[in-house]
């Protein structure tokens, strides 16, 4: 999590991020014109050892993993009894993220459409007790999780049968090649570099951009020497593996991690809206208007509950007193607030802040216990989550044609966050001038030697899975190479269906001269008609 912090805002994709998922290369979505070489499958015999070591894990590989998921789905939809699961699965999906006030009359439709007499969709059996109880909370208090025991039946049975079928399956095949390409190295050369952004504990972090894909990245760059002299290897390694474990829309999501030279990089998620310090004190008035503040306080309440869900606790200290002393305010001091705070407000600041612990709002029940406090009456969590409320400040990401600027340009741009080859730029940038970043000094009298590699290889591992994946499917990658290749390329069976096509011979002016007189004969040899296999 870099100093220089991005507001995760929930935002409709940007312009940006929308070129970036359009297909082909170049200025439309800042890929690379080798794209399709960078982002090659390899044959599927390459992939035998992997498909005997991956872990078969149904949550895994076919909910979690957004490439497996999909693939998942692709294979249901040529089954006719499994094609129903996948439908009821996505219904359910829609339902959860249901406007409040639809939100009865779009569940009754749901269990009526998959649940009644009349039903023709196939599912599997769902006990009485649990349709009957989920039709009772439907009409009388419907919430989000009214399905929930359904809907773990449906996954129950698609674990069984259904999964060993997938993976012996065509689908299952492609998804290891992708896997296989999602472990090969990641190095400097994967990315292209831009402006500097702000500063780290140990280093600048820089707008970069995935050469293959085009998808904008912050890279947060610890240099090693400093690293060193700081004693930092542990905090380092700590951050690096917390970031990866955490896939969470309100938290800075970690999707690479390579080394140099000279610094170990972290590539993170860039917010295009910028430092939300830079908001409060730059833009308009000091502070933010009650609402807006709510809208942020709410995503805040949930990406603490994402990082507490995997038993990570999250604290950021940077106050310039002693710490005797914030102990003293917290337990002791008595807060007052600002005539602009509401009663909602207020309330919820207390409650938060209240000395006893164990009284403290949220220390029962967690998240959830927040989340009910009248100060959120106005935000449904669910759609918040999905992404589907409007933020109350969107980043200017109107954009400018390339020939209209005079953004002087040596490598990295002076003016934008954004790079040059994707044919224009943001009218405005959330972030501080380059100059008046400030800069690191040369850190002296440390040497680096072959101890600190291991250190170095362990936080060096490449792509982090689940980012990756969603990177690949959200730039358009991955539909424009199964389109191209998958039934081409993609065999049933590994050890059984696995052949290639064996490359004709060039013939020369003789023979195709005594081919024609009948001379020669024209039918392949016995061994060009087996293709051995692999």
């Amino acid at each position: 999590m870099y100093e220089n912090r991005l507001v995760s805002s929930t935002l409709p994709y940007s312009a940006l991020e929308m070129r970036q998922r359009g297909g082909g290369y170049g200025k439309k979505s800042g890929r690379s014109k080798r794209w399709r070489e960078m982002l090659k499958l390899p044959p599927v015999s390459q992939c035998r050892e992997l498909r005997h070591s991956i872990e078969k894990d149904y949550s895994s590989l076919c909910d979690k993993q957004p490439i497996g998921r999909l693939l998942f789905r692709q294979f249901c939809d040529t089954k006719y009894d499994l094609k129903g699961c996948i439908e009821f699965l996505d219904a359910v999906g829609e339902y959860e993220v249901t406007a409040d006030e639809d939100q009865r009359s779009y569940g009754l439709q749901v269990f009526n459409t998959f649940f009644s007499v009349e039903s023709a969709v196939p599912l599997p059996e769902i006990p009485s007790r649990v349709l009957r109880e989920c039709w009772l909370k439907l009409k009388e208090n419907p919430d989000k999780d009214v399905f929930e025991e359904c809907t773990s039946f449906v996954h129950y049975y698609l674990s069984g049968e259904p999964f060993e079928e997938y993976l012996e399956s065509p689908y299952f095949s492609r998804f290891l090649q992708w896997k296989w390409l999602e472990r090969q190295p990641v190095t400097k050369n994967t990315f292209r570099n831009y402006r500097v952004l702000g500063k780290g504990g140990f280093g600048e972090v820089c707008a970069c951009q995935v050469r293959a894909t085009g998808r904008m990245y912050a890279c947060k760059k610890l240099e090693k020497k400093r690293i060193k002299k700081r004693k930092g290897e542990a905090m380092a390694l700590n951050e690096k593996r917390m970031l990866e474990k955490v896939h969470s829309r309100f938290v800075v999501s970690l999707s690479y991690t390579y080394e140099t030279k000279d610094s170990l990089c972290l590539v993170l998620t860039i917010m295009n809206g910028g430092d939300l310090k830079f908001h409060i004190h730059n833009l308009g008035n000091p502070g933010f208007d009650e609402q807006r503040a709510i809208f942020y306080a709410a995503e805040l309440c949930c990406g603490l509950e994402d990082l507490q869900k995997e038993r990570i606790v999250y604290r950021k200290f940077k106050e310039k007193v002693k710490r005797e002393e914030v102990e003293r305010r917290v337990k002791k001091d008595t807060e007052e607030y600002s005539k602009k705070f509401s009663e909602d407000s207020k309330s919820i600041c207390k409650m938060l802040l209240t000395k006893n612990p164990k009284h403290r709002l949220g220390c029962k029940a967690g998240a959830v216990e927040v989340k009910g406090h009248p100060v959120f009456k106005d935000i449904n969590f669910k759609r918040l989550e999905a992404n589907m409320l409007d933020p109350p400040f969107c980043p200017d990401v109107s954009m400018l044609p390339r020939e209209e600027q005079s953004v002087p340009r040596q490598g990295v741009q002076e003016h934008s966050d954004f790079p040059a080859d994707t044919g224009s730029v943001p009218q405005a940038v959330y972030c501080k001038d380059i100059l008046d970043i400030e800069q690191f000094s040369t850190v002296r009298g440390v040497y680096l030697d072959t101890n600190d590699d291991m250190f170095y290889g362990q936080f060096a591992t490449g792509c982090v899975s689940i980012p990756w994946q969603n990177e690949m499917i959200e730039s358009g990658c991955f539909n424009d190479i199964n389109k191209d290749e998958f039934d081409e390329n993609t065999v049933l069976n590994l050890e059984e269906k696995m052949h290639y096509q064996v490359p004709k011979k060039k013939r020369g002016f003789f023979y195709r001269l005594l081919r024609r007189g009948g001379c020669i004969s024209s039918g392949p040899s016995e061994k060009e008609e087996l293709p051995p296999r692999l």
